[in-house]
């Protein structure tokens, strides 16, 4: 099979969904009114609440949203072969994640960019936003975890990639005071500047490698761990613009950047897809994914299709930028689209090798050996790219060599394997890191507002003792485990909480619609929620009795296995019952019959010209937010 086809397929689905799809959310559900005044400028405080050009706010949600997710889900669901993870990809992403994220982002910004917790309890009930608030706590500790572990063994005694990373920081501070300090205003000068510097730290990485410097960013796992949590930190409690907003935005731009390389050296190279479309692993009794393809496919694959993470984003961060409100569309949907192209490159870069090779890469020795399977290109492959790359079970090992093998081969590039497969570790540890930074922060708020109402000063995220409290705490938890845990203890974890979470945030949504008087558009949301759920909770209780229960009869996963089962075990949990129509502040009676044309208090005419009275239009000069009022 050409890869071709895949690329072409994934940018016509993407963009026709965010062309018609997202335009039909954004006119008939959301009405985005660009004169309704936006939390960041209406609660503007330099710190957290800061209107940012779209742009800039898309690379920020772009980079904070594509963690590890959208590129090992794909590479660990090749074992099913490429085309289920390929149609759930393009399906998912605009059917589901792409209305997941938007919906979700324009009810924050309706609701001053309160969290996901904040819009379940006003929402659903006091008490679903209390189940919410703990849920989404512990997934965010558990999803940092998961992610910073990558970061982990990908950086561990690597002194290029080490560099190359720690050189990103200075960078975004000094793009950060140029575009609002030095040269307020100038992105198109500080997005030079910062590009040509992040591209410069990744040439001068291999030189900085192989020189008397290598000794001072080769770092042992407990140092890398120590210095993500420094960086994590520093992130959460300095001024969005100063470092978290321009890492992230330079960040996009190597992710994109690589991205559409890729893009073009498929187009270019034309690889074949090694791997079938389906393989006998469909059934059940796979070496890296034991359960069947339903449901276990739809908790492998966490992000790229629909990721819960993407709401935290949606409901922390980005809404406080979010500079006016038809920039959501350009910034929740397409974000997201865009992430599932980046899947599908991923799974045509794992797909690519030989199943031989996938699979003796992906297991460990004892595993492959099992199979009774053999390699292909597998000891070529370690000798091009400078190491022993068997044995390497995550799915990061097995997507560099991918990536490397299709730059490798466009014309002028050959003899280059070792480089291109260092920049793609390098590549995948930044996608991790951006994800960790706006990650902690949203854990920080979401810290803050639970222990607000108990004591009101801890509410004001720019009280500095509270966000400094709040932030040591949510980092300590997730670097613990960390140090104590490993990939098969976290990630499974982390795919089935965060596909619940998604489940969570739809159903709010789903809400969030109904109370907004929109009921005749629920199956927008209440589709891809019935399929979430359903796929989700069958795959949770498998995990609890086939993965999680198995855990406590081994030494020191005791609590790793509790938290597996508590987690998976809220998604059980009923929210407390209350007709919608009871939190309603107030309604108008249904509109029957055809209403005589009239003008709204600034003279815009209230009725279209087939005669029907322009809701939307209505609700927002009255005051009325999408989820609060009915109309």
């Amino acid at each position: 099979m050409n890869a071709v086809y895949l690329v072409i397929a994934a940018l016509l689905v993407t963009a026709i969904g965010y062309r018609y799809y997202g335009a039909f959310i954004a006119a008939k559900i959301l009405a985005l009114d660009d004169r309704r005044t936006t939390p960041a400028h209406e609660l503007k405080d330099g710190t957290n609440y800061h209107a940012t050009n779209k742009f800039v706010l898309f690379g920020h949600h772009f980079a904070a949203i594509s963690g590890a997710g959208p590129l090992i889900g794909p590479v660990l669901a090749a074992q099913f072969g490429y085309a289920p993870g390929l149609l759930w990809l393009l399906l998912g992403s605009v059917i589901a994640g792409g209305v997941h994220d938007f919906l979700i982002l324009a009810a924050s910004i309706r609701r001053k960019g309160k969290s996901l917790a904040e819009i379940a309890r006003n929402e659903v009930s006091p008490l679903g936003g209390a189940v919410a608030s703990v849920a989404i706590l512990i997934i965010i500790i558990v999803a940092l975890a998961g992610l910073g572990l990558a970061v982990v063994n990908a950086l561990r005694d690597s002194a290029w990639g080490t560099f190359t990373i720690a050189m990103t920081i200075p960078i975004a501070l000094f793009v950060g005071l140029w575009m609002h300090k030095i040269r307020p205003g100038r992105i198109v000068e500080a997005s030079v500047i910062g590009v040509i510097g992040v591209f410069a730290a990744v040439i001068f990485g291999n030189a900085v490698a192989h020189s008397s410097l290598a000794s001072v960013f080769t770092l042992s796992r407990q140092g890398i761990i120590v210095g993500i949590a420094v960086y994590g930190f520093l992130a959460s409690v300095l001024p969005v613009w100063l470092l978290l907003t321009p890492r992230d935005y330079l960040s996009s731009y190597l992710k994109i950047g690589t991205i559409l390389a890729l893009i073009s050296g498929v187009l270019i190279v034309h690889p074949t897809l090694r791997m079938p479309a389906f393989t006998p692993f469909v059934h059940g009794h796979g070496p890296i994914i034991p359960g069947k393809l339903f449901p276990f496919l739809f908790i492998t694959i966490a992000c790229g299709a629909i990721s819960g993470f993407h709401a935290l984003v949606s409901s922390g961060t980005t809404p406080k930028m979010m500079a006016k409100e038809s920039d959501a569309r350009f910034i929740g949907y397409g974000a997201m689209v865009v992430e599932s192209v980046v899947s599908v490159i991923a799974l045509i870069a794992a797909c690519s090798l030989f199943p031989g090779d996938y699979f003796a890469i992906n297991l460990t020795p004892d595993k492959f050996a099992a199979l009774g399977m053999s390699t292909t290109n597998l000891a070529d492959l370690s000798r091009q790219v400078g190491e022993n790359v068997a044995g390497r079970p995550g799915g990061a090992v097995s997507l560099a060599v991918g990536f490397a093998q299709i730059f490798s081969r466009i014309p002028g590039m050959r003899g280059l394997m070792s480089y291109w497969y260092h920049f793609a570790i390098m590549f995948e540890a930044l996608f991790i890191l951006t994800t960790i930074d706006a990650g902690t922060r949203i854990a920080r708020f979401l810290v803050q507002e639970f222990a607000g109402r108990f004591w009101k000063p801890m509410e004001r995220t720019h009280w500095l003792p509270g966000a400094l409290g709040a932030t040591a705490l949510v980092v300590f938890a997730w670097a613990y485990f960390i140090w104590t845990g490993n990939v098969s203890s976290i990630w499974p974890m982390f795919g089935t909480a965060n596909q619940l979470l998604a489940g969570v945030a739809l159903a709010i949504a789903t809400a969030a619609i109904i109370n907004a008087g929109k009921a005749r558009y629920v199956w927008v949301s209440l589709v891809p929620l019935a399929f979430v759920a359903t796929t989700t909770l069958y795959a949770g209780w498998r995990n609890i009795f086939d993965n999680f229960l198995p855990l406590l009869r081994q030494p020191g996963q005791s609590l790793p296995a509790v938290i597996n089962v508590t987690l998976t075990s809220v998604g059980f949990i009923p929210p407390e019952e209350k007709r919608f129509a009871e939190r309603i502040p107030g309604s108008i009676p249904p509109i029957s019959g055809k209403p005589e044309r009239k003008n709204g208090a600034d003279g815009i005419p209230l009725t279209g010209r087939h005669g029907w009275i322009k809701i939307s239009r209505l609700r927002i000069l009255q005051g009325g937010n999408y989820g609060q009022s009915r109309t």
